[in-house]
């Protein structure tokens, strides 16, 4: 039998195996490093780890994909893509934080900053990493993150519903602040961070500094409590300046920007 037709018989019975073990990668990397393999004298150990490291990157980044999905990102956005030229004080710690060592501590991340300052693609993009190292993440709004909890609260669900959120790594609360929270949804909220503190991580974003959440949550007891819960394990970064959507327009802020900058220093 010659070489030929043992490898077209051998490579046969590669992609009859790998059909069985659910890795239809390995065929094409067994037969794509083959000749290589055998020119530059690699052991059949060499061999086969390439192979399977290959399936496994290719799962990693499936994997990777349906993870972002999943979670509901307004739109893919990575760190890479961010105009730091605008925030230069935020590129350290935010580059920092997208190696994720912040999930497995179970730390915060919290984005304060006027309007067009970039905390929903910062949030998104740490969303977007955390979604590629392996974590399930899910993205909302507040109003939204309310209105999901409200619906468990009704239906007698909530306490398990705060369990099952509790079982992603990271879930992120965008345009904290934006509007007013009644008493009950304040209290809903309340249990969300309660039920993650020290468990799993949160990102918020919000342009509002803290000494203004009393406002949004109509109880300056239960803001109290909650931002301490919040900062006890977290990384706070304040952006600044104007709107980026508004650089090209003409206007260099937005009427209420200048004073909840000034809150923030």
């Amino acid at each position: 039998m010659s070489p030929k037709t043992v490898t077209t018989e051998t490579l046969k019975q590669i992609t009859h195996l790998a059909a069985a073990l659910k890795a239809p990668r390995v065929t094409e990397a067994a037969a794509r490093l083959a000749e290589h393999a055998r020119d530059a004298g690699w052991t059949h150990e060499d061999y086969l780890a390439a192979v399977l490291e290959r399936e496994v990157a290719a799962r990693n980044a499936s994997g990777a994909q349906l993870r972002i999905r999943a979670a509901g990102m307004p739109a893919v956005k990575t760190i890479e893509d961010f105009n730091f030229d605008h925030q230069p004080a935020a590129r350290t710690p935010l580059q920092a934080l997208a190696s994720g060592a912040y999930l497995t501590e179970h730390r915060n991340v919290v984005l304060l900053g006027p309007p067009g300052t970039g905390k929903t693609h910062l949030a998104a993009a740490l969303g977007i990493a955390a979604c590629r190292q392996g974590h399930r993440v899910l993205f909302a709004t507040a109003t939204d993150w309310i209105a999901r909890l409200s619906e468990a609260h009704e239906r007698g669900r909530l306490a398990g519903e705060l369990t099952r959120l509790r079982r992603y790594g990271l879930i992120i609360v965008d345009e904290v602040g934006y509007l007013p929270f009644a008493q009950d949804a304040a209290n809903l909220f309340f249990q969300l961070v309660s039920s993650r503190y020290e468990h799993a991580s949160l990102i918020l974003t919000s342009n509002l500094a803290f000494s203004s959440w009393a406002g949004v949550f109509g109880d300056q007891v239960v803001a109290a409590a909650m931002i301490d819960r919040i900062v006890h394990h977290a990384d706070v970064i304040a952006l600044k300046g104007a709107s980026y959507r508004l650089r090209d327009r003409g206007v260099d802020t937005l009427p209420s920007i200048k004073a909840e900058q000034e809150s923030l220093d």
